[in-house]
């Protein structure tokens, strides 16, 4: 293309584009055609980044641009670096570099209790991102690294010391995080040392221990032990490694022993010899009061009354009613892990049966296997986690209620497959056979049944014509049953349990379970026998029916039921001193109707698998 002279005009502008035209439409604007021949584009080099720092690292190397040097206080050593790099790492030194301190301006900058060694490291790191954790400075690199604030280093240097962790150092760990102010590691020494707490009282750190530290230690509810008596011997221990000097913390530590849980012949032949004091003789007196006046024992309760989260046992959800249309599995339950753990089978299914805790096994009795109902009764030894089988029960029953009353068990009404049930049965585990009682005035199934007072109480549950509000109370040395104060709402499908010489009724439904509007409740009342009356409590969070029952420690646990749409896994506690309903974990399985007692913590029941 060629001009004549100055700027082109119109005519050789148009002239100019006029080849083109023949290839492309007539409304094709230049501006199109400009769009549509750009090669914009956006470019990243995924390199950049670390070859950036590895540049920095190489100028770090060889002293070229280094603008700070940093001079480590306990021993001199001088570290040269960036302050750029340093504040792009680290906030301390991006407080310190990057506000109105005096060090902006500084060229040399001492950091006190600091070790040359560790500060290097730590710079090295700010370019690399890497840095070598060994078991011989380790310690030194966590409190360097928490005072410049590198938070990713800090909880590596918590999770490699948390893998060191033994019986015979995790009290110096958990004192060494409390300095560093490392919540981190200072939880997980902590938790290590409650859990091996019957290992760690017998290693030499233990006896080493001030005052003020062993009684943080004592005072905690998660330490792992059999029993409270475990406790004290450990206390003991540890005032005779130093008896002269440690005297005087006598009652302090005295205080945190839960000495109304021991037992009122180990008081006297083992604690009152350390008793000479006043303080001491009161705690004594307190512990012998709960054992002598357990109708008293709301008025003078305090928190040594209340158990160890290790020492109150654990619970088993046995069976129920589940997605499947019965579920098999026992769960168990760890009050100090708050975790539920698949346990055992059951060796069939059984819907709407009962269970019972007699020494150390678990009795299985009735129900209905989806087809009939069972007079069947089988046993877990709760110490080889065996199965076997007892001689079955007079009558076929589901829907039924067991309870150890005394020495025999008792099973309580129900439905045979025909027709609601009034009638009980008694075990005799010493002559292993079942014999009739008296039976109930009024017929009922899926009813609820504590022992409180040496009588059994049967709450609730229904029959033909409907649920109960009614409540009939069981003499065994008169052999005759009586009726109780009604509740105040009609519950079938009610849980019920026996705690600080009251009865509680949790949940249920108004109605005929077969009625699809059968209405749940969420509502909680309690019995006082002493005034046969009944008083509404705080209700369930989730109103449901078919709720496993049971008291662990001094609190009452809400096990899965069925809310009307869905089996539930949901578990809730109530504490009876603040009236309120709280979450705990929920079960692996959602189940309603499951059978929940508690056992003892010595049972060989698993605390952590999760495998059948």
């Amino acid at each position: 293309m060629s001009f004549s002279g100055g700027s082109p005009g119109r005519e050789s502008t148009k002239t100019s584009v006029s080849a083109d035209e023949s290839i492309l439409p007539r409304d094709f604007s230049l501006v199109s055609l400009a769009s549509t021949s750009s090669q914009d584009e956006n470019f990243c080099s995924r390199e950049h980044a670390d070859c950036t720092l590895k540049r920095m690292q190489f100028y770090l190397e060889n002293q070229k641009l280094c603008d700070v040097v940093l001079i480590a206080g306990v021993d001199g050593k001088r570290v040269p670096a960036h302050r750029l790099v340093l504040s792009a790492a680290s906030a301390y030194f991006a407080a310190m570099f990057t506000g109105s301190l005096r060090e902006t301006q500084e060229r040399e900058i001492t950091l006190g209790e600091v070790t040359g060694t560790a500060l290097q490291l730590l710079v090295q790191y700010c370019y690399t991102g890497t840095i070598e954790l060994r078991e011989d400075t380790v310690e030194t690199l966590l409190s360097t690294a928490s005072l410049l604030q590198l938070g990713a280093v800090v909880n590596a240097c918590c999770t490699f010391l948390g893998r060191q962790l033994h019986p015979s150092n995790c009290l110096g760990f958990a004192l060494f995080a409390e300095q560093q102010s490392c919540e981190t590691l200072l939880k997980v020494a902590t938790d290590y040392t409650c859990e091996h707490f019957m290992q760690v009282c017998r290693n030499q750190e233990f006896f080493q221990l001030s005052a003020e530290q062993l009684h943080k230690l004592l005072a905690s509810d998660n330490l792992n032990v059999p029993s409270e008596q475990d406790v004290f011997h450990a206390l003991l221990a540890w005032l005779q490694h130093e008896p002269k000097e440690r005297e005087k913390d006598i009652p302090e530590l005295l205080a945190l022993i839960r000495l109304p849980l021991l037992q009122p012949a180990f008081i006297a032949d083992h604690v009152e010899a350390l008793c000479e004091s006043t303080k001491c003789q009161e705690l004594v007196m307190e512990a012998l009061k709960w054992h002598l006046l357990p109708e008293r024992r709301a008025l003078i309760a305090s928190q040594r009354a209340r158990p160890r989260k290790s020492t109150m046992g654990k619970l088993l959800a046995v069976g129920g009613m589940d997605a499947h249309k019965g579920s098999i599995s026992i769960e168990s339950y760890c009050p100090r892990l708050d975790k539920w753990s698949l346990v055992k089978n059951m060796t069939a299914r059984r819907l709407q049966f009962g269970v019972a805790v007699m020494d150390n096994r678990l009795i299985v009795v009735g129900g209905r296997d989806g087809l009939k109902t069972l007079n069947t009764v089988e046993s877990l030894d709760l110490t080889t986690m065996t199965w076997s089988n007892l001689p079955p029960m007079i009558t076929n029953r589901h829907g039924l209620c067991a309870a150890v009353l005394g020495g025999p068990l008792y099973v309580i009404g129900g439905h045979d497959g025909w027709s609601f049930l009034n009638t009980v049965e008694r075990w005799d585990p010493s002559t292993r056979t079942w014999s009739s009682v008296a039976p109930m005035t009024t017929m009922r199934s899926t009813a609820g049944v504590a022992v409180l007072g040496g009588h059994l109480y049967v709450v609730g549950g229904r029959d033909g014509s409907g649920c109960h509000r009614s409540v009939e109370r069981y003499d065994p040395h008169t052999n005759k049953w009586s009726l109780r104060a009604a509740m105040v709402k009609r519950r079938a499908g009610v849980g019920v349990t026996a705690a600080n010489f009251y009865i509680y009724a949790l949940g249920g439904h108004e109605n005929s379970a077969n009625n699809p509007s059968a209405s749940r409740t969420e509502t909680v009342e309690r019995y006082d026998p002493g005034t046969d009356t009944w008083t509404l409590l705080a209700s369930l969070n989730v109103g449901r029916d078919s709720i496993g029952v049971a008291l662990l420690g001094e609190r009452i646990l809400a096990v899965g039921g069925y809310d009307g749409n869905q089996y539930l896994k949901t578990v809730e506690q109530y504490d009876p001193e603040t009236n309120e309903w709280s979450q705990l974990a929920p079960l692996n399985f959602s189940r309603a109707g499951a059978c929940v007692v508690a056992i003892p913590n010595t049972a060989a029941v698993p605390t952590t698998s999760n495998t059948v």
